[in-house]
């Protein structure tokens, strides 16, 4: 399997419901560094995964739809625990509707698997991969 993996990050405001959130569960900031990995089987006719270029600005437009808002006020989060797993989901997901619709070119079709990396410090990270 071939891969490429992209790089951006994104500021946010939260907060958590539940007991095993602790401190969290008032409202705070985070800054998590994103790494969005693109694998297929075979590269492309140009012997690419994916234009790293559109890659990274698709990236970009995922992120910069999270980039400085407080979740709690968002309506597609309206009731859930934006941790950061379920945020790692919801970027691979968003960058897949975004292959789906052919804007990672059309060399993006054969994409097998997105998995994206959200860091929250330099010791923990979560991660989400999807198949396409």
């Amino acid at each position: 399997m071939f891969s490429i993996t992209v790089r951006d990050h994104i500021m946010i405001a939260h907060s958590f419901r539940g007991e095993v959130f602790g401190p969290a569960q008032r409202l705070h900031g985070a800054t998590f560094l994103v790494d969005a990995t693109f694998r297929r089987e075979q590269l492309d006719e140009d012997n690419i995964v994916v234009d790293i270029g559109l890659a990274t600005q698709e990236l970009g437009a995922v992120v910069g739809e999270l980039n400085y808002r407080n979740l709690d006020n968002e309506p597609d989060f309206a009731g859930v625990n934006t941790s950061t797993e379920y945020l790692a989901k919801v970027i691979a997901d968003r960058l897949a509707e975004r292959i789906h619709k052919g804007a990672l070119g059309e060399g993006a079709k054969d994409i097998a698997q997105i998995a994206v990396t959200l860091h929250e410090s330099h010791i923990a990270w979560a991660s989400y991969e999807r198949a396409l």
